[in-house]
């Protein structure tokens, strides 16, 4: 087994090697059709340039032959390792030579330096750091806690607090069953006759000396077990005192670890991850492939021209990530620092921000009558406003209808999802159909087009729901605290190796659908076009086709049928 100090020798020698023989800069060659991009991609929403899927095909193998002995990334079969998050990055030098940098997120195995990898934005692993110095002050902690509450002395008292509780508690009952024995025996004696004054006072005297006695008993075993809590609350005062010692210690750690992670922008400018966040930062904030990549670019002269992330190996059990598929740069943790670490470089605007991008999408009217109007919602049309985004159905019916007083919109469909949406023209009408939704009497069918084979004819899913509190709107399988979700499903037919198919939705979950279709332990086969949990290929393939419900003013049953355009 090697040493600490040996380890730390090694790692030094290795960090050294890594900077002296440049390896991080893969050499790129691009002669292809496409010019190269006047700006990077947004990172958040894009679709992978040329450049940059050369730039991953050439690093997949590099993946496989360095990395694989040094990370179990599940693909044995065995059902064993976990996936990563890849990332590269096509740069330019000061010359306008091309080249590509790669990053994985999070640790392997073996660490967080590969050759050939960029290393991370702050080294948490490396020995000259506080921060593995301040991870073992708290662990010698965590262990004096252990011993205190693992030693004989204190699991005694716990022994004897237990014992004498018990058999306070036998001992009680005893006297009380005793005392209840004789004043019944003392009653038959007075109802016998025995009515003399002496033999009166006699049965009164022991009457009140039993009282006496349950009285003593009580005080005499609740003093002796306040003694033992008094000494267990001796130790406990220690044990608390060391649990206050480490939250304060690892407070102060990850506050010191949260500023020394220092992101430069394209301008030169640094901010913490205390500068980034209103407030604590995530765990693990600053360990994605997309903010490593831009820190080693920014900090060695180099431009970028484009980025894609994808996912190499396992998925994890929650979430759904596919082998080789790619995928945006997270939000919750990536957003504030890459907000901040692209200001002064061209980047591309988020395509469903740009007002052009909605605007051209037409409202088509399905139903209407003075209660309630049913339309044909667009793909990529928001059915409520967003934090940034405020065209919508919502806003559009609003602006028609002037008229038109309450919520208005009764249910929510995805932005990318199109298909029958029901709008409720006064709050009477709205507060009606709400109620068909929360007892579940309304029916809804989709159609989707799914992007492989689905070998079952019919079934039913179940599998929980909840966001991914580090990348909204991304949900993921939790079954702790996640929501019941459960899908019925119906194939209508396979083309061309791909599955049309029926859901009937049980529950409504955000995004329950995508996920049902694309997680493993669903179908595993997502949506086409599915761009968080699938390839992104256009349109989303996933369409509201129809509902059934009773009118909110003549309670009789409507069915409305929207055929889907794909």
């Amino acid at each position: 087994m090697t040493n600490l100090a040996t380890a730390s020798l090694e790692h030094i020698v290795f960090l050294r090697r890594m900077e002296k023989e440049n390896t991080y800069q893969h050499a790129l060659i691009w002669s292809g059709p496409d010019p190269l991009p006047l700006s990077i991609n947004y990172p958040h929403n894009y679709t992978p340039h040329p450049i940059a899927l050369k730039a991953a095909e050439d690093l997949i193998p590099k993946i496989e032959q360095i990395l694989s002995p040094l990370h179990n990334f599940g693909l044995n079969g065995d059902g064993t390792g976990l996936g990563k998050m890849f990332g590269i990055l096509v740069v330019e030098d000061e010359e306008g030579k091309l080249s590509y940098l790669a990053a994985f997120s999070g640790k392997l195995d073996s660490g967080n330096h590969a050759a050939g990898f960029v290393p991370p934005v702050f080294d948490t692993l490396h020995p000259e750091q506080f921060y593995l110095d301040g991870e073992a002050e708290i662990v010698k902690v965590n262990e004096a806690i252990l011993s205190l509450e693992n030693s004989t002395e204190y699991l005694d008292i716990k022994a004897a607090i237990q014992s004498a509780e018990e058999q306070s508690s036998i001992e009680i009952k005893e006297l009380k069953d005793l005392i209840s024995t004789n004043k019944l025996t003392r009653k038959l004696s007075r109802n016998s006759g025995a009515k003399d004054e002496e033999s009166l006072t006699s049965l009164d005297h022991q009457s009140a000396r039993e009282h006496f006695q349950l009285k003593d008993l009580k005080r005499q075993w609740k003093e002796r077990i306040d003694l033992l809590y008094a000494q267990k609350a001796i130790l406990e005062e220690k044990v608390n005192a060391l649990k206050i010692k480490r939250k304060s210690m690892s407070n102060q750690l990850q506050a010191r670890l949260f500023d020394s992670y220092a992101f430069t922008n394209y301008l030169g400018e640094s901010k913490s991850l205390l500068d980034l966040f209103d407030l604590q930062p995530p765990s693990g904030a600053g360990e994605c492939a997309a903010p490593k990549l831009f820190q080693y670019a920014f900090t060695h002269g180099l431009k970028p021209i484009a980025m894609a992330e994808f996912w190499f190996g396992r998925s994890p059990s929650s979430e759904v990530r596919r082998h080789l598929l790619y995928y945006p740069a997270c939000r919750g943790k990536c957003e504030p620092i890459l907000g901040h670490m692209l200001q002064g470089l061209s980047v591309d605007p988020d395509p469903l921000a740009d007002p052009e991008f909605s605007s051209a999408l037409e409202l088509k009217v399905l139903y209407e009558d003075d209660e309630l109007i049913i339309i044909n919602k667009p793909d990529n049309l928001l059915s409520v406003p967003g934090k940034e985004i405020t065209d919508s159905v919502k806003t559009r019916v609003e602006k028609r209808y002037p008229e038109i007083e309450g919520p208005v919109v009764v249910h929510r469909l995805d932005m990318s999802t199109s298909g029958i949406l029901l709008i409720a023209k006064n709050a009477e009408a709205h507060k009606i159909l709400q109620k068909q939704f929360e007892d579940r009497t309304i029916q809804k069918t989709y159609l989707a087009v799914l992007d492989g084979v689905v070998e079952t004819a019919n079934g039913k899913i179940n599998l929980p729901l909840r966001v991914d509190l580090d990348d909204r709107p991304r949900q993921m399988v939790c079954y702790e605290y996640g929501k019941e979700a459960v899908t019925y499903y119906q194939v209508i037919g396979i083309e061309h190796g791909k599955t049309r198919i029926r859901f009937f939705p049980h529950t409504g979950r955000t995004h329950q659908l995508r996920v049902h279709a694309a997680h493993q332990l669903g179908l595993n086969t997502p949506i086409v076009g599915d761009d968080l949990y699938g390839s992104k290929a256009g349109r989303l393939h996933l369409h509201a086709e129809k509902i059934s419900f009773n009118h909110p003013g003549t309670n009789e049953r409507i069915n409305i049928h929207c055929p889907a355009d794909f």
